[in-house]
């Protein structure tokens, strides 16, 4: 997941303490809530917003990639890409499912997506500029997302984690995909690198702040890691990111973007670890807050194509309507 989701989650309850003990009990013995058990109100809230989110991640993060399918270099790229962005479609449709579980509908969270209500992670609000933004695009954006994401495949709720098994298989093929597409880069011509190393430049702080704020910062991270929606906080899972993706940048002959990027022998408990350079989080919130640089693009192509799709919802309701008159008297029989 894209830690952004839960910016904004409201995990205040007010039922009875009896009620949130005997749930909290439940929820250290790694029982599995479903949509049908009692629950707080708060962890009803926080799993509609967090799974939401995500979902729109999702389907708003077709939109940068898909914009390069027919400017792909070769057809076997345009072939990969398109899987790739058709596989994301169908990620959103698993995690808006799951969001329906918990009582909401899905033109309510597309309504609010739409609305600029629904927030997306931020990523998606920056330009793609070059072939190489999609690969690179892969080996981070979707490297970020799976530190965010396996996870997830133990939330507390199980929709939400059953979705997230499949959804982080395809994921990382995503990652090796994009990963491919920097190093045939990073070991073509002169010009390629640089094209490759521009595009690093541009997106790894864009990266981090895909983790969320720091902990200090990230208001609901303690309520939600105690219900076990999350299993990490923010900084836990950037300073893995950065530690997996360092060595990879190393390999493939390109320079990370962090003057300050330092290996420190005592971090992580004496294994060793990455200080990193300040994270600009005046940026962060900007984007955050619908400022992004694509940010008003993103929202109006999502209205366009719902506005477009529209007969297409009309005619599978029809044809749901029909088949399920068509059933009814052979059930009478």
């Amino acid at each position: 997941m894209y830690s952004q989701g839960l910016i904004g989650a409201d995990g205040r309850s007010t039922e009875t303490p009896e009620f949130l003990e005997a749930f909290q009990r439940r929820i250290d013995a790694e029982e599995k809530i479903e949509p049908n058990d009692p629950m707080p109100e708060g962890y009803r809230r926080t799993l509609v917003r967090q799974i939401g989110q995500h979902a729109h991640s999702e389907i708003v993060g077709m939109l940068p990639e898909g914009n390069w399918i027919s400017r792909a270099p070769s057809l076997k790229r345009k072939a990969a890409l398109l899987a790739k962005v058709q596989d994301e479609g169908g990620h959103g449709l698993y995690l808006y499912s799951a969001a329906e579980t918990l009582g909401v509908s899905r033109e309510e969270m597309t309504e609010e997506l739409h609305s600029g209500k629904a927030k997306y992670s931020s990523i998606f609000n920056y330009p793609t500029l070059s072939w190489a933004d999609i690969g690179v695009i892969g080996w981070l954006v979707d490297g970020a997302a799976i530190m965010n994401q396996i996870p997830l495949c133990r939330c507390s709720f199980g929709p939400y984690a059953r979705a997230m098994i499949r959804v982080c298989k395809e994921e990382s093929f995503h990652q090796r995909q994009g990963y491919e597409i920097v190093m045939t880069l990073a070991r073509g011509t002169p010009e390629q690198k640089e094209m490759a190393q521009d595009a690093l430049n541009r997106w790894w702080w864009p990266s981090l702040m895909m983790f969320g704020p720091h902990d200090a910062d990230s208001q609901h991270s303690d309520q939600s890691m105690k219900w076990k929606i999350k299993r990490f906080t923010n900084d836990q899972l950037r300073q893995q990111f950065i530690d997996a993706t360092v060595p990879q940048a190393e390999y493939l002959g390109l320079t990370v973007p962090d003057p300050d990027l330092a290996w420190n022998p005592e971090k992580n408990a004496g294994k060793g670890g990455y200080d990193h350079g300040p994270i600009d989080w005046d940026e962060f919130w900007r984007v955050v807050k619908g400022h992004g640089p694509m940010a008003r693009d993103r929202i109006r192509d999502r209205r366009r194509a719902w506005d477009k799709g529209a007969w297409v919802r009309e005619a599978a309701r029809a044809h749901a309507a029909k088949r399920a008159a068509r059933a009814r008297p052979i059930a009478a029989e």
